[in-house]
């Protein structure tokens, strides 16, 4: 049964798999293990992609907030996406954090958007920035930081071929000064 695929030609990205795997010198059509394997491949990156189909912004619930000194930190959500250089995978820990205004977001918003952003090919600085963009233009916080701390395969496979974390952070407005600039740290 053919999906459809986030973006484009779901028959098309599994014709281009098997292709990939006979120019490795395997063939799919006499070697049993590998039948399945080019429609198993396009399902993965229909779903590692999803982020990229057509209405994949999630709705984020916002509620007016009374005001105050107020900090909302969403710590520790996992994620995993694709590398845009390799399309191998990386994948980690986000924290976003917001100094509300006048909105906060649902207790869901934060993991929706790192989400929604992560399931595209991706550079992990940009996710990161994505993420803060869109926290502020949704709510127009007083701050907004997002932090990210990732392994990439990339690098662990292939290259140099050591393991290791990249942390990326973005912080803005009232989060990037005292007291609030520790706002990303662990407690």
């Amino acid at each position: 049964m053919a999906r459809s695929s986030p973006r484009g030609d779901r028959a098309a990205v599994e014709r281009a798999l098997a292709d990939l795997i006979r120019a490795l010198g395997l063939d799919p059509a006499t070697e049993p293990e590998l039948a399945e394997t080019p429609a198993r491949l396009a399902d993965l990156y229909a779903e590692a992609f999803a982020g990229l189909a057509p209405g994949a912004e999630p709705e984020i619930a916002t509620f007016p907030h009374a005001g105050g000194e107020d900090l909302v930190v969403v710590r520790e959500l996992p994620f995993h996406s694709m590398c845009v250089h390799h399309f191998a995978p990386f994948f980690g820990h986000a924290t976003i954090a917001y100094l509300p205004a006048k909105r906060i977001i649902g207790i869901s918003g934060a993991a929706r958007l790192l989400d929604l952003y992560a399931r595209r090919p991706q550079l992990q600085e940009r996710l990161t920035t994505q993420i803060a963009d869109h926290l502020g233009r949704l709510l127009e916080p007083r701050g907004v930081a997002v932090k990210i701390e990732a392994r990439h395969l990339c690098m662990e496979m292939r290259g140099v071929r050591k393991p290791g974390r990249v942390e990326t952070r973005v912080v803005r407005g009232a989060l990037a000064t005292p007291p609030w600039s520790t706002a990303l740290e662990a407690r």
